[in-house]
């Protein structure tokens, strides 16, 4: 996180699932960057749904992220089998963005059907619904949802690196067709999946661990790929997710006690 901040990053996503808020916040302080230059974001995870236990659950995140306001806070994901938790949780967002303690809420991994009855049922429409996007996997029906509704898509696993997991299924980052493309421009085929989102109007959250690959990553903003070659990239929607089943989850089996700070 420390080497994301030096490179110029300014955006830092976690979730209270990945257990890293506390280390997070302790780069951002380390950094010694001025607060409102970065903005926080995190996610509320499902055990910490209600409306008692996710003021709880925002209140953990705070205190481990050491930050007073929260700048984006997301549900992490819907609760189909008890949606009327997931409505609980989103309305104490809405009363937490009402009293400031953050400046804007969202979602995560949300289908066309969730967004819809969270729409009918809340009063604050989320500023961003977080999904898997990567050439591979696109979409393209949640994505035009969420733009007819004034939410922002914004790509976990932008460059596929949720296809390198399971065996036997295909690897973003072996594609021929992004190869050739990369070749073209002296480009690698990260930053070509990561201009392929940015040209179309999708915000990127890449993950590495790599110093030369999150400078790498961030280079990507220098690179204008042709329609031709963003039609390429279209064209290689496979329609399998990669990721967790959002429509599947369930307490019983995915919930798990968040620690305190």
């Amino acid at each position: 996180m420390g080497a994301a901040l030096d490179a110029g990053y300014r955006h830092l996503d976690t979730a209270a699932a990945y257990g890293n808020e506390k280390e997070v916040g302790q780069a951002l302080r380390a950094s010694g960057i001025d607060r409102k230059d970065v903005v926080v974001e995190t996610k509320i995870w499902i055990s910490d749904y209600g409306t008692e236990e996710t003021p709880r659950g925002i209140e953990k995140s705070r205190a481990k992220l050491g930050v007073d306001q929260i700048d984006l806070l997301l549900l992490h994901q819907p609760l189909p089998t008890d949606f009327d938790r997931t409505l609980a949780a989103y309305r104490a967002l809405e009363d937490a963005l009402s009293t400031g303690t953050v400046r804007a809420i969202g979602v995560s991994n949300f289908l066309p059907e969730h967004l819809s009855d969270l729409l009918e049922h809340t009063h604050v429409v989320p500023a961003v619904n977080q999904i898997e996007v990567h050439p591979y996997f696109q979409q393209r029906e949640l994505e035009a949802m969420n733009a007819r509704h004034g939410i922002l898509t914004q790509a976990w696993s932008p460059i596929g690196g949720i296809t390198s997991y399971g065996g036997g299924q295909r690897r973003s980052f072996d594609d021929p067709t992004l190869h050739e493309i990369a070749t073209a421009h002296g480009a690698t085929a990260a930053q070509v999946m990561l201009a392929w989102h940015l040209q179309q109007g999708r915000q990127v959250i890449p993950k590495s661990v790599h110093v030369e690959r999150i400078q790498e990553n961030l280079d990507a903003l220098n690179l204008e790929l042709t329609a031709e070659e963003l039609a390429r990239i279209d064209s290689l929607e496979t329609g399998v997710r990669s990721g967790p089943e959002p429509a599947s989850l369930t307490l019983a089996e995915h919930g798990r006690p968040i620690p305190e700070a």
